[in-house]
């Protein structure tokens, strides 16, 4: 069994934990006892944070919509994709027609570059959290 160790996915606490892995699957999670965050407990969400990985339904590739419909792409173009669009809303319409949602299943830090993303690169303060919703 080979243990590696991770960040929680599910919110910005940031506690650690081991996957456990047989060959190329993932099989469960072990909290880490030295994490000064969890200090070798888990909540719920964090005990079961390994289910999505082998998930049929889960995405893979990034999409992007098509003559109507879904296809699959590279992130170079995904990502371009959705920076030009930002980037022609702003010079359409102002950045006070942006607005950012950041989420709780990143780190803080992640959420920090977001907001400093939309504030210094969109010049908007429009960016909120999940947690408010």
């Amino acid at each position: 069994m080979k243990r590696t160790r991770n960040v929680c996915p599910f919110c910005g606490c940031g506690c650690s934990f081991y996957l456990l892995s047989e060959g190329d699957r993932v099989v469960g999670v072990e909290p880490s006892p030295s994490s000064p965050v969890n200090k070798g407990m888990l909540c719920v969400k964090g005990w079961n944070a390994h289910e999505f990985i082998h998930s049929p339904e889960r995405l893979t590739m990034p999409l992007v919509r098509k003559h109507g419909e879904l296809v699959e792409t590279t992130w170079e173009e995904a990502l371009k994709l959705v920076a030009g669009r930002l980037m022609d809303t702003k010079k359409n319409y102002g950045p006070r027609a942006l607005g950012f949602l950041c989420s709780a299943k990143v780190t803080n830090e992640e959420n920090y570059l977001f907001m400093k993303m939309a504030r210094a690169v969109f010049k908007t303060n429009n960016v909120d959290h999940c947690a408010r919703l």
